[in-house]
């Protein structure tokens, strides 16, 4: 299922918004979780960090072929030999991963979907009890230069709501994440 048009960034400008180790350790990404999980890749702007920062392996995921790609010739570029990427709708088909599998899911600028609550439900089944589901998106402001249009746009009240509503428990609810987006941290009980 394509999410609905964001108004993604060119990947130039893309990024300028992040420094994405800073971003990926602020949302509690640690070096010791084995088996991370990037949904909806994109640029693989997370997917190569995380890989350089886990000495587990990185399972990145993306319904665009040519992202997968992009993130494939990035990891071979950076020398990261412990990154799987699938070209795979994990809303509609899962992600193949076994229940349980993951410590950490990656799910950025992705809750603006028709059914945004119906993305945490794969995030959930494959987290083992513990596991941290890191979120991120674009501010609940107008003056952002690019993300979803506003009638789409999530609310950190909206993904704390979705979160807790899949049976996740709110570990940090509010994180800024300058210039242009917030972070929220929930984990799987």
């Amino acid at each position: 299922m394509k999410i609905r048009e964001s108004g993604m960034p060119s990947e130039e400008m893309w990024q300028t918004f992040f420094s994405p180790a800073r971003t990926l350790q602020t949302l509690g990404l640690r070096g010791d979780m084995a088996n991370v999980i990037d949904l909806g890749c994109g640029y693989g702007t997370f997917t190569i960090p995380a890989a350089l920062m886990s000495t587990g392996t990185v399972h990145a995921f993306d319904i665009e072929q040519s992202m997968i790609e992009e993130t494939r010739h990035k990891a071979e570029a950076a020398g990261c030999l412990n990154i799987n990427l699938y070209t795979r709708d994990f809303v509609v088909g899962g992600t193949g991963l076994g229940d349980s599998f993951a410590d950490y899911v990656i799910l950025f600028n992705l809750l603006h979907a028709e059914h945004s609550a119906q993305l945490l439900q794969e995030p959930f089944r494959i987290l083992t009890s513990g596991g941290l589901l890191a979120i991120m998106h674009w501010n609940y402001d107008p003056r952002t230069p690019r993300g979803p249009s506003m009638d789409i746009r999530s609310k950190p009240e909206d993904c704390i709501r979705w979160a807790e509503a899949a049976g996740f428990s709110v570990i940090v609810a509010h994180i800024d994440l300058p210039p242009y987006h917030y972070g929220i941290i929930v984990q799987k009980k």
